[in-house]
């Protein structure tokens, strides 16, 4: 069978072709062309119509049962999604007067090829199929980054989760337009930063982002860590470290067991999996939280007598990702989520002198650092497999207490974050009623209670009600 047989033939072009009769003025065409050249399961179908894109999406969703809505009235897109299955078709009108016109207006060749729903051979007008088989990604035409900036940060994630090599026209066609890489919608560069994390080759895709020269422009407070040298205890400059906090954060990922003990691996898994905000889940924010967690360090270098330190830099590092987010217009949860990490990367790292720790200094860390505690503890084991210089915290017996302890708060954070603090031994009113305190005291009091409760101190009421009154 043909690429354009085989791509018929998978479940969701099926599903097309019997809900619209067969297809006819229909076209598969982009990433899922692309997919199925290589070889990859078709799980997101892109169809350009000649007609209404409403009344196909609206037949499709009622072949698959689900819902079809109205993506963008400016583009005339319409979306069916799965949510609980993996998949979502976007169905857009054609641009220009056939599929050729329309082929001619997208990003890169290895996306602008089409298969006739209703049947025939791949339209390939710009050579994608053999780029993707030459593994060149290559734009369709020389003003494709000036149409459209947003091309700029997708051809990096593209060439990166692709495995693919920049055609070097293409390289120097970004670099003439680098500059307008900031224009698109700050959740346009969002999602396409989210989508470049979240893939295969994260690394690889930021370093992408280097050679196009349009890290500056999307992401400059990072561009600025490029040279800041730090302490003895750092083998790299603050970029270079934070490249490989990011590196070590995929090998946390990839070796759960090794860093949370085996027990716990598959309860950590899924923790990392959940969804978390704009799209992404904790996984994919803990990358973003690891690429971020040293940003400030270039505003709080300090050098006295030959030692370098950057006092504050965890405090004012949640000022910038507040900035940077805001610019971004991601959304609350995940800015507070990103400063949290940054806010809270320093704590473990302090305690590892008063291990093995008594149950209320657990207690204060689930506390201080909840709702993150899983995950900033993964970032600092990361963060102190990255710092190998001459420095005491580099020595290899401070490594392996830091690992030591990160392994058993992240066994009390997944407790905490399945089970919640104790059920309290007595409430609000209780207390007030039998202390005959108020306000922030009542406040004082319960936290007091949870701590106790927490280490064991105390397991009924009168246990309760004798430490308050002592």
């Amino acid at each position: 069978m043909s690429l354009a047989d085989d791509l018929r033939a998978s479940p969701l072009p099926a599903a097309a072709i019997r809900a619209l009769g067969g297809g006819e003025g229909v076209w598969i065409a982009g990433g899922a062309v692309r997919d199925a050249a290589l070889g990859r399961d078709v799980v997101d179908l892109d169809l350009a119509v000649g007609g209404d894109p409403g009344q196909v999406a609206k037949a499709l969703a009622r072949e698959l049962g689900e819902h079809a809505f109205e993506l963008s009235a400016e583009f005339r897109t319409w979306r069916v999604v799965a949510p609980g299955r993996g998949w979502q078709v976007d169905v857009t009108a054609l641009r220009g007067d056939s599929i050729e016109a329309d082929l001619a207006e997208r990003d890169f060749t290895v996306g602008a090829v089409a298969v006739p729903l209703a049947g025939g051979e791949a339209i390939d007008p710009t050579g994608g199929l053999a780029d993707l088989e030459r593994g060149v990604l290559r734009a369709v035409g020389p003003r494709s980054f000036e149409e459209d900036p947003l091309r700029l940060l997708r051809a990096a994630r593209l060439a990166a989760g692709l495995r693919l090599h920049i055609d070097p026209d293409t390289v120097a066609l970004a670099r003439a337009s680098a500059a307008r890489a900031a224009d698109p919608a700050g959740e346009r560069q969002l999602a396409e930063l989210r989508q470049l994390l979240a893939g295969p080759a994260p690394l690889r895709g930021l370093e992408l982002l280097d050679d196009l020269e349009i890290t500056g422009f999307v992401l400059p407070e990072l561009e600025g860590t490029k040279g800041v040298e730090q302490g003895p205890n750092h083998h790299k400059d603050v970029h270079g470290h934070t490249l490989e906090v990011l590196g070590h954060t995929l090998e946390i990922e990839a070796d759960l067991g090794r860093f949370v003990g085996e027990e716990r691996a598959a309860e950590a898994a899924a923790f990392l999996a959940e969804p978390l905000a704009d799209e992404m889940d904790r996984v994919t924010a803990l990358r973003f939280g690891a690429l971020l967690h040293d940003i400030a360090k270039p505003r709080t270098r300090q050098e006295k007598d030959g030692f370098v330190g950057f006092k504050g830099h965890d405090v004012e590092g949640a000022e910038v990702i507040g900035a940077i987010m805001g610019r971004l217009r991601a959304s609350r949860k995940l800015t507070r989520h990103l400063q949290a990490l940054t806010l809270h990367h320093l704590v473990l790292g302090f305690m590892i002198r008063e291990a093995p720790l008594p149950p209320r200094r657990v207690h204060d860390y689930l506390r201080g650092t909840e709702p993150v505690t899983v995950d900033v503890t993964l970032l600092t084991v990361a963060d102190r497999l990255s710092a190998r210089g001459a420095g005491p915290i580099a020595a290899p017996e401070m490594v392996k207490a830091h690992l030591d302890l990160a392994r058993e708060m992240v066994a009390a954070g997944l407790d905490w974050h399945r089970e919640g603090p104790p059920t309290p031994l007595l409430r609000g009113d209780e207390i007030a009623d039998e202390l005959g305190v108020e306000g922030p005291q009542i406040g004082a009091k319960l936290a007091e209670l949870e701590a106790a409760q927490y280490a064991g101190e105390i397991t009924d009421r009168e246990g309760a009600l004798g430490l308050l009154r002592g």
